[in-house]
């Protein structure tokens, strides 16, 4: 790091050039000792930027279909750098070739107000790939959207779509059968408190017109 020093005015206090750098060392490295230190996942915010060049190396969470031909890829979007890159996701669904099959982008224009991936699995059958997202704000903490990818029509839904419209208020949720998956909704409209079951068969609800 090179200081600029033209222009500075020495301290009537006899400090010279040694004297000013101890005196701002302190000052500006400890700034780039808690860029350094700073994480790269664990979706967290900072007070202060990190650098730009940052966290480049962050891998994406790749979750192969148990058929071994087609894998989804949760990538962080890197937006913000006020936040570590996995706060916004983008799901990217390839073939075991290579070929891009389709994609879903939750980053918002400030990485703020976004969704990120908490959970995600493939069906049994490996005709469907599941995955629960979360407000990366911090809006509504008791919804926890799910989304369905289905390979056969290449499509993603919603969750609660397919069930009236209720929310799904668990990042958790489970498969029984090869395309039956059940997540938790709200008992009555706005018992957060109070989660119930519903369980989806996903093969006939896109079958469905």
């Amino acid at each position: 790091m090179v200081f600029d020093l033209r222009g500075y005015r020495p301290m009537t206090s006899g400090f010279g050039v040694g004297g000013v750098l101890s005196t701002l060392l302190p000052i500006v490295l400890a700034p780039a000792l808690a860029y350094a230190e700073a994480p790269c996942t664990g979706h967290e915010a900072f007070s202060t930027p990190r650098p730009a060049a940052s966290c480049l190396a962050l891998a994406p969470e790749i979750f192969m279909a148990p058929d071994g031909a087609i894998n989804a890829s949760v990538l962080p979007v890197d937006v913000s750098l006020y936040v570590t890159p996995d706060m916004e996701s983008r799901v990217v669904l390839r073939s075991s070739s290579g070929d891009t099959l389709n994609s879903e982008d939750y980053a918002s224009p400030r990485g703020m107000n976004g969704y990120y991936v908490v959970a995600a699995k493939w069906s049994p059958d490996s005709q469907f790939f599941v995955y629960s997202l979360t407000s990366s704000g911090g809006h509504q903490p008791w919804s926890f959207p799910i989304a369905v990818y289905s390979r056969k029509a290449n499509a993603f839904a919603k969750l609660s779509d397919l069930i009236g419209g209720k929310p799904t208020i668990s990042g958790d949720f489970t498969f029984s059968g090869p395309h039956t998956v059940t997540a938790k909704t709200w008992k009555t409209q706005g018992a957060i408190d109070q989660p119930v079951p519903v369980t989806v068969d996903l093969e006939k609800v896109f079958a469905e017109p």
